[in-house]
């Protein structure tokens, strides 16, 4: 509904227009994000759409590759490159909200988000490359949404998602307002398009007549114009245009999420805390006696406490992760107005981040052993760093308790696991697995599980015996190919690979005995 002032005799009044954007201002997110207050402008709409087109033509759905990288930056670029422009002539809004202005701190999680996905650029591990995505998920929504505090950013995590959806009327508004006749941009955007149509195709066609390498040099790029080539450039460009059309409208009107930053929970009476978590304290503090009567004993055969570590060791970390939940929870309901509440925080729960440290040395202890007797998996990699994790934040924890107030304690916990994964694809884990694999141990090496693993594992593979060499290699070879299929896909990592086995005569001549 538009809002104007009162009329002058013989003068024309353009109305004001919507203060809360598309969506009606009772929506449950009106309060923290009303959205913005005028259609998308013409430098928006022509971003959002030269992203989804970027996207549609150089993104691979199947696999790894430069072409996610690529369109990643399309769409950081669209992002930057568009916002909010008034229209000339017409009456400012009755509110005027600020535009979209990132601090250091946001710059950092896109920076994190872009780095992320350029993982698929240098791996080709795809378990690697899908947990990088959706990592990826939660820094470009702290970079676009914020939050400060645990509220702030799971209220924050979804509004990308939402604003997906809301950002199509507030482009449809847009794309109708620089597409009206009397303007004549919409036409003239049509006209140019089709005259560099016509320019670009008459040309290269000549072009490629002319010369056979740039022929097929321009075969390559020009994908075949099938019914599933098209299919997939509809799909993917409507699905990038939501995405980028959903940041744009996050850029134009970021949510404000502060008040939810200063909010406290219902504080609960001081033994109704304090007792669950100090019969806790004794649980844990009675497990730890206990395993260290086992270490310090040593009589135990290191099989069979390996044996016994497999079947402990999720429940161990799934007792960690759950006593961050609790220590969250107490941090949260717990009073602190007396001195005595305070006292009695930082002994409880200080005992309990302790005692918890303690737990999460024994599990990272029991995977060590259990990996040193069987060997280095995927899973157990990736829980290892998940434990590390957990460390740090109980470290965390621990420095937080001493003025009892630690607002920057998630946004650190999570850099800290942003980092951790960056750190994990840097490090090449399918490399670093095949390497510790190799290693001689009572068992034999496990060369159908080496054959499973990514090309990235190939340049330690070739430490192998040449009989176990060819047998792995050809079993990833015959996946990898010896030609890229396609400018799109092209990764680092398989790249390496062919260098290594390309001089075979024969990649499916190789068979494990």
């Amino acid at each position: 509904m538009s809002i104007a002032p009162p009329q002058k005799p013989g003068t024309t009044q353009r109305p004001l227009p919507i203060l809360h954007g598309p969506w009606p201002s009772t929506a449950p997110w009106s309060r923290h994000w009303p959205g913005p207050v005028r259609p998308a402008s013409a430098i928006t709409v022509t971003a959002v759409a030269g992203a989804a087109v970027v996207a549609a033509l150089s993104l691979p759905l199947d696999q790894t590759g430069v072409g996610w990288l690529i369109t990643t930056l399309a769409g950081l670029v669209a992002v930057i490159a568009a916002g909010p422009v008034p229209p000339l002539g017409g009456p400012p809004p009755l509110v005027v909200r600020p535009r979209y202005r990132p601090g250091p701190e946001r710059l950092a999680w896109g920076v994190a988000s872009v780095a992320l996905v350029a993982v698929g650029t240098f791996r080709s591990a795809g378990w690697l490359f899908a947990l990088c995505l959706v990592t990826a998920t939660l820094t470009g929504a702290l970079a676009l949404a914020g939050g400060r505090s645990m509220r702030s950013i799971a209220a924050g995590y979804p509004m990308p998602f939402i604003g997906a959806f809301r950002s199509v009327p507030w482009l449809t508004r847009g794309l109708r307002r620089i597409s009206r006749p009397a303007g004549g941009t919409g036409v003239r955007v049509a006209a140019t398009a089709g005259v560099s149509i016509v320019l670009l195709t008459a040309f290269g066609a000549l072009l490629a007549s002319a010369d056979l390498h740039f022929a097929i040099a321009l075969e390559s790029l020009v994908p075949d114009l099938g019914v599933d080539t098209v299919f997939r450039w509809v799909f993917v460009g409507g699905f990038t245009a939501m995405a980028v059309g959903s940041a744009a409208y996050l850029r134009s009107a970021p949510p404000d999420l502060s008040t939810l930053d200063a909010t406290e929970g219902r504080k609960v009476h001081r033994w109704e805390w304090a007792v669950p978590l100090g019969l806790l304290v004794l649980l844990f503090a009675a497990f730890g006696i206990v395993q260290a009567r086992v270490l310090v004993r040593g009589d135990e055969p290191v099989r069979a406490f390996a044996d016994e570590a497999r079947q402990g060791f999720w429940q161990l970390s799934f007792v960690v992760g759950l006593t961050l939940l609790v220590l969250a929870g107490a941090a949260r309901w717990a009073p602190r107005d007396k001195p005595a509440d305070r006292l009695l925080i930082r002994v409880i729960l200080g005992t309990l981040t302790v005692l918890t440290l303690v737990i999460a040395a024994t599990a990272l202890h029991r995977i060590n052993l259990y990996t040193d007797e069987y060997g280095l998996t995927r899973l157990r990699l990736l829980v290892f760093c998940c434990e590390l994790w957990f460390v740090f934040v109980l470290l965390l924890i621990l420095i937080a308790g001493r003025n009892l107030r630690a607002p920057w304690l998630p946004r650190v916990a999570i850099a800290a696991g942003v980092l951790a994964l960056i750190g994990l694809a840097v490090a090449n884990p399918d490399g670093v697995i095949a390497e510790h694999n190799m290693q001689p141990r009572n068992h034999p090496i496990d060369l159908v599980y080496l054959g499973n693993l990514s090309p990235d594992a190939i340049p330690a593979l070739t430490g192998l015996p040449p009989a176990q060499r060819g047998c792995v290699l050809g079993h990833i070879g015959l996946d990898l190919g010896r030609e890229p299929a396609d400018w799109r896909a092209w990764n680092l990592g398989r790249e390496r690979a062919r260098a290594i086995i390309g001089s075979q005569s024969d990649l499916r001549s190789w068979r494990c005995d």
